[in-house]
This record gives C-alpha cells, structure tokens and sequence, in this order.
C-alpha cells in the first residue's frame, strides 16, 4: 500500500536514530580502529578532527531531523567524495537514513579501499538500509540514480553536469562541488592571528582539504610585513608520516595532485619565495609560499595541497572587482575576512563568511553550507537550479515535501 509520509506528525524513521546513537558509541570506544583507516588518507591532526566533528554532526542528526521534518522518500543515490570519508558518511548516509528508507552509494576510485573497510565496520553496527555499491560509474547510474528520488553528487563541476543531464524532472539533485574560499587580508588586521590561521587551515591534512584557502588576498600596505611573517612560521613546520601528531604536513595521498602542482610550479617559478621541492618517492611537497600582485594575474585554483598563493591588493575597489569576477563569483563558497570589516555585508552576499576566524572554527554538519556559486555546490530539481548554502535534511523538506513512499 501506499500511505503519506508527509505530515508533521509522521516525517520520519524516528526508530532508526538507536543506530545513530550505535555509530556514535562506536567511534567514541573506537577510536583507534577508526583512526588506522582515516591515517591512510589523512594526517593525525585532520584524522582526529574528523571523528570529533563525526561524533558531534550525528549528536545532531535528531535535532536536525526533527528542525526541517523532511518527509520520508524511498531511495537515495550517492556519488561519495575522495576525502573526509567518515565525516561524508554521516552526512551523506547515516543523517539522510532518519528519513530515506533505502541509501545505495558509490565510492571514489581513490578511496574506495578505505571507504569499504569504513562501511564493513560501521555496517555491523547501525544495520541500516545503507549499500555500498562497487560497481562502474555507468551501472550506478542506470540501476541506482536512475530509479532515486533524491541523487547527491561530491566532485567536479564538469562531472555534476554531465549526470544533470540525465536527472529527471521529479528528482531531486544535490551536487557539491569546489570552490575557491578566498583569504582576506585588510590593512587593520591583527596580522599574527591572521597568519596563524591561514596557516592552520591551509596545512589541514597536509592541504588535502577542499576548506583550504586557495588565494590570500593581502592589501599592499601590510604585504610585505605579512610576508615576512608567514615565512618566518612556514619555516618553523616539520614534516611528518600520517600517525605523527608532532608534524606539521605529512604525505599528499592523491598522486595526481603531486604531477599537477609540479607543472605549476615549474610554470610559475618566478613567483616561489619559499619551497616548491616536491619528493615522489616519499610523497612529500614542501609548503610552498607564491607571492604576485593582483595585476600579475596568476592562476588561481582549488590546490589541494600546502600552498600558499598570497596576491596583495591596492585598494578596496579591486578587490571587490576581482572577488565580484565571474570566475571567483562561479566558484563562491567560503571567504575569511580578517580586517576590513565594512566589506563583509557585500562579501555574504555569496559566501559563507568567517570574521577573524577560519571556515573550519564556524563549519557544523547539522547546518547548511557553501556559498551561491553553482561551480561549489546548486540543488537541481524541477528543471530548475538554485545555489545556495546546502544541507539535505533541509533540501528535501523544502523541495520534496509531498513525496509518498510504498511500504
């Protein structure tokens, strides 16, 4: 039969959130067996924050649940990230399962390994309708995401588009993608706040973090002293394996990152004032310090690795002009501002923005996140795409309020 799972009273598995309570129970008695997955991928320091911020998102999750009251949908489809693979597992399938009654997931090719050693163990202890599907991108597609109500895709723009393509009017399509998360720099900023900062969240996990600030946009009267500060702790870092919770950046784990940032390098040599030095054997990649004007016009992108891109700017009017470009507009996620607090009301119009504190100090699983650039994430449904800051519980009690499921 079928009944209407979208009333106040009824929105949700309610039974389900023992299992929550389980997984958290696990990872608190846990640790270390967590911890010796996660240590392939990440640094200690990223590691263990994953699981604090694990544990605290699914504390959450029936909060969250019972703040939006998403109605209930049959099926979920999710294409997994490549990194946080245990903080993404709580978003994207153990919070979704208090109201979707079956999650069929993917994994990246690069973690697969880990996320299967994840799911075998988190699986004995939740025993949720949540399937690890190892099977190739095209038959996911065709036996899971095409039959979904709700479809969640984590990567490239270039990719979400491509399965956008194929989603039908009555799904609804979450992507999460990239985006730049700018760093500002005014000329009022307490400089050795702002340093230590930008070099906390720029070494998260060795750089291997799609939080990292990808362009520390410095304004030309305090470049220099800035510079000369962040030389002096960039220099101060030791590097170390994974399990070290004294190093500073440990091994990149994605090779491909290593291949393409040592073209970049090597293309923008004249702007290195400290590091570069890249080891394949050993994975390791120094942090390395580029520093242009903005007229330079250097490259800008998602690193994903310990660098440090900094560009002072001349005035307040450029920097709104460049942050305001189609390119930094598109991919508008998160933006730091430290000083220069009059520019912030126009920043928030497109970011999730931080004051003289980081996008990790201010980032919860149980709120919505992101900016208003369709490259770093956008809901597509009905045919119609809006970008804003995203969480799904929210998504679908606002999107697929009157959906029904068969029981």
């Amino acid at each position: 039969m079928t009944i209407n799972l979208g009333t106040k009273e009824n929105t949700f598995f309610a039974e389900r959130y023992e299992s929550i309570e389980k997984c958290v129970d696990y990872l608190t008695t846990h640790r270390s067996e967590i911890l010796s997955i996660l240590s392939n991928i990440s640094s200690y320091r990223a590691a263990n924050a994953e699981i604090d911020s694990t544990i605290q998102t699914l504390q959450g999750a029936m909060r969250e649940v019972e703040t939006y009251r998403p109605a209930c949908q049959d099926s979920m489809a999710v294409f997994m990230p490549s990194n946080v693979i245990l903080y993404s597992y709580a978003l994207y399938l153990l919070i979704p399962s208090l109201y979707v009654g079956r999650i069929e997931f993917r994994a990246s090719s690069h973690v697969a390994e880990y996320v299967g050693l994840l799911h075998d163990k988190l699986k004995e202890v939740h025993q949720l309708p949540i399937s690890n599907l190892k099977v190739s991108q095209k038959v996911f597609m065709e036996n899971s995401v095409g039959n979904a109500n709700i479809v969640v895709f984590t990567g490239t723009y270039s990719n979400a588009e491509q399965i956008k393509k194929q989603i039908k009017r009555e799904q609804l399509y979450i992507f999460f993608g990239q985006g730049i998360n700018p760093f500002i720099i005014g000329p009022d900023a307490d400089l050795s706040l702002a340093t230590d900062d930008v070099i906390r969240m720029r070494l998260f996990n060795s750089g291997q973090d799609c939080l990292g600030p990808d362009i520390i946009l410095t304004h030309e009267d305090i470049a220099e002293s800035f510079k000369n500060l962040l030389l002096e702790k960039v220099k101060a870092l030791t590097f170390g394996a994974n399990d070290d919770p004294s190093a500073n950046y440990s091994p990149i784990f994605y090779k491909d990152i290593l291949t393409a940032m040592s073209e970049y390098f090597n293309n923008n040599d004249k702007y290195i004032i400290y590091g570069g030095g890249i080891d394949f054997r050993t994975k390791k990649m120094e942090p390395t310090i580029l520093y242009s004007k903005l007229e330079d016009r250097l490259e800008i992108a998602e690193y994903f690795s310990p660098v440090f891109n900094v560009v002072s700017y001349p005035n307040d009017e450029q920097l709104m002009k460049l942050i305001g470009s189609s390119y930094f507009s598109e991919r508008a996620m998160g933006c730091s501002l430290y000083g220069s607090e009059h520019l912030a009301d126009k920043l928030r119009r497109k970011h999730t923005l931080t004051i003289n504190q980081t996008l990790e100090d201010v980032e919860q699983g149980n709120k919505a996140f992101g900016g208003h650039g369709t490259m770093s994430n956008y809901i597509f449904y009905d045919m119609q795409l809006v970008s804003k800051p995203i969480l799904i519980s929210e998504v679908v009690a606002e999107f697929l309020s009157e959906k029904r499921i068969e029981v």
